[in-house]
């Protein structure tokens, strides 16, 4: 069978105060012609369709356009929530998912079969998913006792919760006669993170050891970790990454789908389909003199500035390059603030102060003093 795994979409990004939105329509469109070509059997989205919990209608249109195009497709689609999704309101949507043949899990449920989908393909292989939604610390707790297995002690981590629930799920794995597939929201051990994850999910207090997953799992389609990447582990455990940059610490990421080719008997193949409809992100540094000759009109940019800070920098690099989102002085510039004397508050005017965290920062433009003096002024005034 053919599988197109992808995840991460993060649709309603906003990134520095720039929407993302047509560039998700264009990377998700891309992703549609490429499962027209591929003509997948199976279509995994491994979680984190919108990049907040309270997506805009325009977002909701936009993620549920995408699966209906990828399920007009011919493919079966399974997705699932992840940490930046709503889970219960994507669950809401089951009913409409389910009429547009469509297996929507947003959250973990009751019944361990809600996370269990079989299928077979048009050539008649049959195939089952173990479809696992984004787990807290306090819900792989609660889903350890709702699923009647041994009662969760006080000392047990993350990890030991996600890998008993896992192996309640995947009981039925040892049938030769059908491709069995995990798709899971989760940090692995050993995988590289892209730069653009919340940090309070992938520490180690979050992370899984590969070991979770039975050996008797063809392919292990995960979300969360923006880079493309497989994980050694006792199976084919895999990241297809996000289709298109969040964040500039994601600017060595190649954006891409998987296309994974797997049977019974033969092991998962995997091939990368590069998705470049999305501005590349791009981070430059120099003077206004370097500045004023990169020629990057397709890029977001993060610009460092080597020159030392005064009143309309940022105005005069906007002016070279329109499509820098973010300007700040490059670090290497600044001084180690922590070999400067903090100042003392104690009978000391908000100019004095003021006037002391310039000096810390390398800043001597008088009109910087004057500009504070006048919003100050007004700021005071009763």
């Amino acid at each position: 069978m053919k599988i197109l795994h992808t995840s991460d979409w993060h649709v309603g990004k906003v990134l520095k105060g720039q929407s993302r939105i047509g560039e998700h329509r264009d990377a998700l469109a891309q992703l549609v012609e490429v499962a027209k070509a591929e003509s997948p059997d199976l279509v995994i989205v491994a979680g984190d369709l919108y990049d907040t919990a309270a997506p805009t209608p325009e977002a909701t249109r936009l993620v549920t356009r995408a699966l209906s195009a990828l399920r007009n497709t011919g493919a079966q689609v399974v997705a699932i929530g992840g940490n930046h999704d709503n889970g219960p309101a994507l669950d809401a949507l089951r009913p409409w998912a389910e009429a547009a043949g469509i297996a929507l899990r947003g959250s973990v449920r009751d019944n361990p079969a809600e996370h269990i989908i079989d299928g077979t393909t048009a050539g008649g292989e049959a195939w089952r998913l173990v479809a696992l939604p984004f787990l807290s610390q306090r819900y792989a707790v609660r889903a350890v006792e709702m699923y009647e297995l041994t009662a969760a002690e006080a000392v047990q981590t993350y990890a030991d919760h996600v890998g008993r629930v896992l192996a309640r799920l995947t009981e039925g794995f040892d049938s030769p006669d059908r491709v069995h597939l995990v798709t899971g929201h989760m940090t692995v051990v050993g995988a590289r993170t892209g730069g653009g994850e919340r940090e309070a999910h992938t520490v180690l207090n979050y992370a899984v050891p590969a070991s979770v997953f039975p050996g008797g799992a063809h392919y292990v389609a995960l979300g969360h970790l923006h880079r493309a990447q497989q994980v050694l582990g006792p199976c084919h455990v895999r990241y297809s990454g996000s289709p298109l940059p969040i964040d500039f610490g994601e600017e060595e990421n190649r954006p891409s789908v998987s296309i994974v080719e797997v049977t019974t008997r033969t092991a998962a193949r995997v091939r990368e389909v590069p998705i470049t409809a999305a501005a590349p992100l791009r981070t430059v540094r120099g003077t206004l003199a370097e500045l004023a000759r990169i020629d990057d009109s397709t890029a977001w940019l993060r610009v460092l500035v080597r020159e030392a800070p005064r009143a309309g920098l940022r105005e005069e690099v906007q002016e070279l390059l329109p499509r820098a989102l973010e300007i700040r002085i490059d670090p290497e510039l600044l001084p180690n603030s922590g070999a400067t004397r903090a100042a003392q508050r104690a009978g000391r005017s908000p100019r004095e102060l003021f006037g002391d965290y310039l000096t810390s920062r390398g800043q001597a433009d008088d009109g910087v003093r004057e500009l504070f003096d006048e919003l100050y002024e007004e700021a005071s005034k009763p």
